[in-house]
């Protein structure tokens, strides 16, 4: 669990089209104390989880892989919360997991998103969300992911 913490927290900053689009260090030549020197400029995966997906809505034409928002925008609707960010085995992020639907967690489900429909936004300084170009019928039309699915 501690290297897929830290796989991650790595491929979070390194792995998202936006934060790398950005920020074109490469991160592979690091080591640990020169990381702790770098804190202003990284993400942990924590700050993303739990986070709100919000959806452009009927703004596809708008849309471009990549792009960083540094603010949620008031056309945007809210459509979920970001339940994890899912890895390739050799450590590449290709998407999140997005809790969608629903009311009061009622009629919900677990949908993956890969990373050309999502960017990242940053809410403030600690706190992250992602935005896609997907509406809310493409997402709940998406096969739904349980925790059977890894298995």
């Amino acid at each position: 669990m501690k290297t897929l913490t830290a796989s991650t927290l790595a491929l979070t900053l390194a792995g998202t089209a936006a934060f790398a689009e950005a920020h074109m260090t490469d991160y592979s030549n690091i080591d640990s104390a020169a990381m702790n020197e770098m804190r202003g400029d990284l993400i942990r995966s924590r700050d993303i989880t739990g986070g709100e997906v919000y959806t452009i809505g009927e703004a596809n034409d708008e849309w471009n892989v990549g792009t960083q928002y540094d603010a949620i925008d008031a056309g945007w609707n809210e459509i979920g919360e970001i339940e994890d960010i899912v890895l390739s085995k050799d450590g590449q992020m290709v998407g999140i997991v997005a809790e969608v639907g629903g009311f009061l967690d009622l009629g919900d489900k677990h949908v993956m998103i890969s990373v050309p429909d999502v960017n990242l936004v940053a809410v403030d300084d600690r706190t992250y969300a992602y935005v896609t170009r997907l509406n809310e019928e493409e997402l709940e039309a998406l096969p739904s992911v349980d925790e059977g699915f890894w298995d």
